[in-house]
């Protein structure tokens, strides 16, 4: 008989990719309407969350870039203020071992789009100072530093604008690389990935992504991109959207069988260490068995079911992911 609590409560668990509702939305430390707060990470013995600092894709104008910006520092000052007992900010792979050990909810900052920078990499540095880990270089929509899987036409996207990454783009690669922080190439079009994983000095990861083998969608990575991640050493972090799941299904009719489905198809293409666990939460995702971060438990059994050892189990709710945290620490200047 499978002892899933036991097993879960043991975990690092850590959700790679959570959304907070902006400008206006229940708090955090309520147990609330959001599918992700501290009551329900703690009920659902979640130990850590990447929380993004969100900007949708607007207009390339000065005012349209610098509001962006501003809303992303906003953003992330109030990520930060989320660090409350039995909460705390953390910003580097031991911190959060520290405060998984001291039984503290850990909060990860993120950015979600590279808009965020009003088309400057030089403002990654106050992303950074705020505890931003990762950042996204595109959402839907193209932006002045690459080329996104999905482009928006109602802003006058074409198909393909840099055919991958701008010369702005590479440089907010490498300056990443500088700070600290990992290249998240979820959203971003096959070209800017492969060229991406191809140009930073540590892995790339997609925080928020599934398996286009099994649901053509252009949000999910293709066998090429699976092997190029391998490669270099990334992360898939497998979503929960329900759409990048099975396609044209709604969350009540997708579970947490189809999800490790993708988590399986990956393992066995790229390997163990290249997988990892991500939800969405507040931003799209949930499902049936998995509708808020109080139900995680039940991925856990459906891995356990699967025949996933405790090891490998924690190497997909957070080891890999860690891993590639302390490689991008490393190669910080």
């Amino acid at each position: 008989m499978l002892d899933t609590p036991s097993l879960h409560t043991r975990l690092l668990t850590i959700d790679t990719h959570i959304d907070i509702p902006w400008p206006e939305g229940m708090g955090f430390f309520d147990d609330g309407r959001r599918r992700v707060d501290l009551p329900k990470m703690r009920r659902g013995g979640m130990a850590a969350g990447c929380f993004a600092a969100y900007v949708p894709q607007g207009p390339r104008t000065p005012a349209a870039h610098e509001a962006a910006y501003e809303r992303a520092v906003a953003m992330l000052a109030a990520i930060r203020r989320m660090g409350q007992e039995p909460a705390r900010v953390c910003e580097t792979a031991a911190e959060i071992e520290d405060a998984h050990s001291h039984g503290l909810t850990a909060i990860i900052p993120a950015v979600e789009n590279g808009y965020a920078c009003a088309g400057d990499p030089a403002r990654l540095k106050r992303f950074r100072e705020l505890g931003a880990r990762y950042m996204t270089l595109t959402h839907n929509g193209h932006n002045a530093f690459a080329d996104s899987s999905n482009p928006r036409t109602d802003l006058g996207d074409r198909l393909e604008e840099h055919g991958g990454l701008s010369a702005l783009g590479r440089a907010a690669v490498a300056e990443m690389n500088r700070l600290g922080m990992v290249v998240d190439i979820a959203h971003v079009s096959k070209k800017t990935m492969l060229q991406a994983a191809d140009i930073s000095r540590t892995p790339v990861v997609s925080t928020h992504s599934c398996i286009r083998a099994l649901c053509d969608n252009p949000r999910n990575l293709d066998d090429e991109q699976l092997d190029v991640l391998r490669d270099v050493g990334g992360v898939v972090q497998i979503t929960a959207v329900s759409h990048f799941l099975r396609g044209g299904k709604k969350p009540d009719d997708v579970t947490c069988a189809d999800y490790v489905d993708h988590v399986d198809y990956a393992v066995q293409r790229i390997g163990l260490e290249h997988v990892g666990i991500s939800s969405d939460f507040d931003g799209g995702g949930g499902f049936r068995g998995w509708h808020d971060a109080g139900e995680s438990p039940n991925l856990t059994f459906e891995l356990q079911r699967r025949g996933y050892s405790e090891a490998e189990i924690s190497a997909l709710w957070g080891g890999n992911f860690l891993r590639v945290l302390r490689l991008a620490e490393a190669a910080a200047e």
